[in-house]
């Protein structure tokens, strides 16, 4: 089998298709973080309370 005709058409068709190019943006990614600290709050809260309630029984008969 003569294989040329088919390479000679597959390397004209890569060489005459479009070149991607890979650019830059012009302007500065931006990306936004919406962090929650709740919990910690929270925790610090809850320990503070355990506290309160440990040093002051009278203030807090059970």
């Amino acid at each position: 089998m003569n294989r040329s005709p088919a390479i000679a058409a597959a390397l004209v068709a890569a060489l005459t298709s479009g070149c991607v190019q890979v650019s830059a943006p012009e302007e500065p990614i931006v990306i936004e973080l919406n962090i929650n600290v709740q919990q910690t709050v929270d925790v610090n809260l809850q320990e503070d309370v355990e506290n309160l309630i440990e040093n002051n029984p009278e203030l807090f008969p059970q």
